[in-house]
Parts: structure tokens; sequence; C-alpha cells
């Protein structure tokens, strides 16, 4: 019996086990990939912080349009350009029966910012936290933050008091691998209380009965399945093992739409994938090249990404769910749907020979590509496609795939030559794009996901201008300047936008967002 077989029959075997406890309000559903940890701000992944969005709260929610709605603050008012004051939301308690409080808010922003947090950027860009009373915080900036309230909804409240008896006042490392009481354990204010995590096996959450706020839906027991295999999870939901799949493979879409009691529901997501390449070593880690770095060498950048053949990849291997760009940015509005910026350069595979000669490449070179395997649509055939493309141009690429878990981590620590990387999420502004990818790495997780340690000092000064500038035409210039500068250079090779279908039960509604965010107290299973 097959390794492959062996592993489907035994997530099949697990389902069937939960299969006893689950009742009418239970919604199971499933994915490829599992959270990576249960800290909230160690890990910057979509969908390890939407789970951890069950769980925890912010000040500020997003609606089912994507728009800031209050949430653990009820109201707020900027006073001046560098000063907000928010009022929390009384009677509120943590699911251990802890008040919440401002001195919560307060340790949740400042830990926020601790360096094995990877949304440092954003809470850094939050100012300087400071208790008015128990109900009122107050935040003071050092510069001005064009979008203040979408910072805020990435920043999770966590009890201070907790976290200190359990000796998490700071994010776990997980770069370095390090485990704490906060990876397998949670405490929030949210409409979702943990029960148990198995990481790579199964996460189950209960209803909070203690919760503040109104749900909509019906459901009382969610139980999450990681389920790497495509046709294993089809199965699942064909059968009625699992009530909802994520990520339904793009190859079974069509037969999906065909198959009694079972829906698809569409979508465009906010994620742009794209691939990085390390322009900062002067010798690949891992290359055929010795003595140099041909990806310092803007030709040979502009070369990988005229032999691209982005059709092809949209047609054969994403079945049309996707939307090829010439812009890293995550969605149209992040570039105000300038044609200029979003316009790709040319598949061109005689002018991508012609720069590699240029370059003294004409003969190619040997080189690593690390992929993940469990993260975005069709992730790892995309790095293999790109692989059999690159060689027409005599690039050899080895494709390392792993999972997600495994992936992370290596690519934290630089220990890559060229990668794949999505970014994405509810915010469509540049901004949160711009400091984290375009920017130099720097302290306080500027630049953080630079993965490539390009150093590009006039990109770098015209982001950070549009990232404090107040006047709203000043700054759209500014923004559409930095991403011209950016797609002149190649400092990364842009591939496409995502589509994120979901498939469904006929018995389940779910309310699909674009930035990929199932929200649990949304799910309705008849």
């Amino acid at each position: 019996m097959s390794r492959t077989l062996v592993a489907a029959l035994s997530a099949l075997a697990l389902l069937a086990g939960t299969a006893g406890i689950a009742q009418a309000q239970t919604f199971k559903w499933a994915s490829r990939g599992d959270v990576q940890t249960l800290d909230p701000v160690s890990q910057n992944e979509l969908f390890t912080n939407a789970m951890n969005a069950q769980i925890y709260e912010f000040l500020v929610a997003r609606d089912k349009q994507l728009k800031i709605v209050p949430s653990l603050a009820t109201e707020w008012k900027q006073d001046g350009p560098l000063k907000w004051t928010f009022k929390l939301r009384k009677g509120v308690k943590f699911h251990d029966g802890r008040p919440f409080t401002a001195d919560d808010v307060v340790f949740s922003v400042n830990r926020a910012k601790e360096k094995t947090s990877q949304i440092a950027n954003y809470a850094n860009a939050l100012g300087e936290p400071k208790k008015i009373d128990d109900y009122t915080v107050e935040f003071n900036l050092s510069q001005f933050d064009p979008i203040f309230l979408e910072h805020l909804n990435t920043v999770y409240i966590m009890s201070k008091t907790w976290c200190e008896e359990h000796k998490v006042t700071k994010p776990q490392d997980f770069t370095n691998k390090e485990e704490t009481y906060a990876v397998l354990n949670a405490n929030g204010t949210g409409p979702w209380v943990l029960v148990s995590r198995q990481p790579d096996v199964k996460i189950i959450l209960k209803r909070n009965p203690g919760y503040w706020g109104k749900v909509e839906g019906n459901v009382q027991e969610v139980i999450y399945t990681p389920i790497k295999s495509d046709p294993t999870r089809v199965a699942a939901l064909i059968s009625g093992e699992v009530d909802f799949v994520l990520d339904p493979p793009s190859n079974d879409l069509e037969r999906l739409r065909n198959t009694d009691g079972v829906r698809v529901i569409d979508g465009p997501e906010n994620r742009v994938v794209f691939i990085g390449l390390d322009q900062a070593r002067d010798e690949l880690l891992y290359s055929s090249v010795k003595g140099k770095n041909p990806f310092k060498d803007v030709r040979v950048r502009r070369a990988l990404y005229q032999a691209v053949d982005i059709e092809s990849i949209k047609s054969k291997l994403m079945k049309g769910q996707a939307s090829p760009t010439g812009a890293v940015m995550p969605s149209p509005l992040g570039t105000f749907n300038d044609p200029e910026v979003e316009k790709r350069l040319p598949y061109d595979l005689n002018a991508a020979r012609k720069l590699m000669a240029d370059a003294g490449y004409a003969e190619g070179f040997e080189v690593t590509l690390d992929c993940p395997n469990d993260r975005y649509i069709n992730d790892e055939k995309i790095c293999v496609a790109l692989a059999g493309m690159w060689e027409k141009i005599k690039v050899k690429v080895r494709v390392n795939s792993m999972p997600k878990a495994t992936y992370f981590p290596k690519m934290e620590k630089l220990d890559v030559s060229m990668y794949m990387l999505g970014w994405g999420g509810s915010i469509t502004d540049a901004e949160t794009t711009f400091t984290s990818i375009y920017r130099n790495r720097a302290e306080k997780g500027v630049g953080e996901y630079n993965r490539g340690n390009f150093k590009d000092d006039e990109l770098d000064a015209t982001v950070a201008a549009s990232s404090k500038e107040p006047d709203v035409e000043k700054r759209k210039a500014l923004i559409k300047k930095a991403l011209l500068r950016h797609n002149e250079q190649v400092h990364h090779i842009p591939l496409h936008r995502q589509f994120i279908p979901w498939a469904a039960r006929k018995n389940v509604n779910v309310v699909h967002r674009p930035d990929n965010w199932l929200e649990l107290q949304w799910v309705t299973v008849k």
C-alpha cells in the first residue's frame, strides 16, 4: 500500500471518528494546511491569522464588506494627526473569566512590537498606547499614519495577567522553533473558545457562552481537520465527512459544480503571488555560479520575468482562476487600477535570451527555488512550471518544495536564493505591502518580508515618504512613483492575483470575503 494511500485512509478514518460527535450544529471543515501557531502575533500568515481571530479579537473589526466597525472599542476620535482616543467595551471577559481592561490593550500593542512579532511594523505604526482609565486608551503617534484603523485591526488583544502567568509576555520565536504555552493554548474574548489543538491533526472550538456580541450563525462546535491530499479532501466533502473546504483544487472545480449536494462559491482574493530573489549576497547559497550573484543584475531578473508564460499558468494550471498582473500588490485598489503600473513585461524568450547573454550568462546557470506545497493555490505546480519555462533560457531550476511549517522559518532566516511568496489580506491600501516588502530591511519590522534583502535607497525613501504623507493626492503620486520604481528594477517577479473558490455542502451557508477569511460566527448548518 502506498504511503499516500495510507495517509489518505488515515485522514478519512480520523474524520469518521469525529462523526459520532457531529450533531446538527457542528461544523466540520478542512483545508490543506494547519495553523502555524496559536500565538496570535508570532506568524503573519493568513490562515493562522483567521483561525486565531475566531478566539482573539481586535479593538476594531471588519464587517462582511471588509469595512472597519467597532469591536472591543465602542467609539473613537482623532485629535489632530498624531493622537487617537478609544473608549473600550465594558463587561467583556476573557474565556477564563478575567475582565478586559485598558491594561490588556496597552500590553497587547507593546507585545506586538517585540522582535519576534511578525506584525511589529504594524504595531509600531500605532505609536505609544497610554491608559487613561480602565476603559479609555490613548495612542500618541510619532508620525502621521494614513491607515491607522487598518493597522489597529492587526493587533489581537490578549490578557496581560494570563500572559504573565504563563510566561508568554513576548511572542513565540517561531523561526527558531521555540515552544511556549501560547502555541497550543489560547485565552481570548472572541466568540469561540479553544477546546484542543493537535498540530497537523485537529482543532476543536466551542461557542463562547459568555460572548458579549451577537452570533448570527447556529454553530455550537467547530472541528477543523487539515487534509493535505487533494483527492482525500474532495472525497471528504462529497461524502459529507466535512461540510466545507476552504481550498478545493482547481482541477476539481467543474466536477464539484456538478456534484449533487455540493456547491462552489467563487470570488477573487486580495492576494498576489510572486517570486523573490536574493539580491544581497555576493554569492548565492544555492547556485552553480561561484564568486558572484547573477540576481544582482537587473538584466537577469528581467530575463527571468520575460521567460514566464503567465497565460499558460493561468489557463493550464489555474484553470482561469487567476488574474495576471505586473504589480506586486494584493489588490488593484492598491495601485489605483493604474494600467501603467499593472502592465506586465511581455513574454518574450528571444528578449530574455539576449538579456541573459548581455549579462554574461548566455549558457545559463543552476539555482534552487524554494516553494511551499500547502499554502497557495497550486503553489508547487506553479514552481515546477516556472522551472520548465526558465530552462528555455538555460537556467536550470531545482524546485525544493516543503510544507509551510518548514518553509516559512527557512525563508525567515533568508536561507533562500529564489522563493515564492503570496501577499494579501483585508487591507487594500499600498502601505502594508510597501513597508513589509518594498522597504530596505531595518529595525521594528520594516522590510520584514523583503526576504531577497534587496537594497534600493531611492525606492525606500519614496515608500517611507508615502507612509506619513497626509495629503491624499501627494501620497497617491508617491505610491505610483514607488510602484514604477519597483517594477523597473524587477525586485520581484510578479505572477498573478489568485481567485478563491470555496466548496461547501448545500446545507451550509458561509460568507465569502475577498480576504479568504472564514468567519465562523456567520456560518449556518441547516
